[in-house]
């Protein structure tokens, strides 16, 4: 229990480091607000980090890994599309994806100043015990 506590909290810290450099490249009507963007990628971090799952079969067999799924949101945040970029490589983590993704959606809705009617962004997964 306790590694899965840690876990957790690694999870959070990683997602959140990464979520900064992921969430870019949107088409943006006037200026965006940085508040707007900051307060949406802390609510998408804590929304990721409530959704992992790490599994108890890996936790007894002490599996790390780290995934990459491609993600595609509506303007209410509802995950129309999304694709594993890039794979743990072990099937009890690779397999758990499908059900996070259906724990998250949907997704907190994009600031109003992101003007893409559709978003797509990559979502980094880590399973880390320490």
């Amino acid at each position: 229990m306790i590694q899965r506590v840690t876990a957790g909290l690694a999870v959070r810290r990683a997602i959140a480091a990464a979520m900064v450099v992921l969430v870019t490249g949107f088409t943006m009507s006037m200026p965006a607000r940085a508040d707007a963007m900051s307060d949406w990628r802390h609510k998408l971090v804590q929304k990721i980090g409530h959704a992992h799952i790490y599994p108890r079969a890996a936790i007894a067999r002490e599996i790390e890994g780290v995934a990459k799924v491609k993600v595609t949101i509506d303007r209410d945040g509802k995950i129309t599309n999304y694709e594993v970029v890039e794979a743990t490589g072990q099937s009890v983590l690779d397999n758990v994806i499908p059900k996070i993704m259906k724990k998250l959606d949907p997704l907190p809705k994009p600031p109003a100043s992101l003007s893409d009617a559709n978003l797509t962004f990559v979502i980094p997964f880590a399973w880390r015990l320490r």
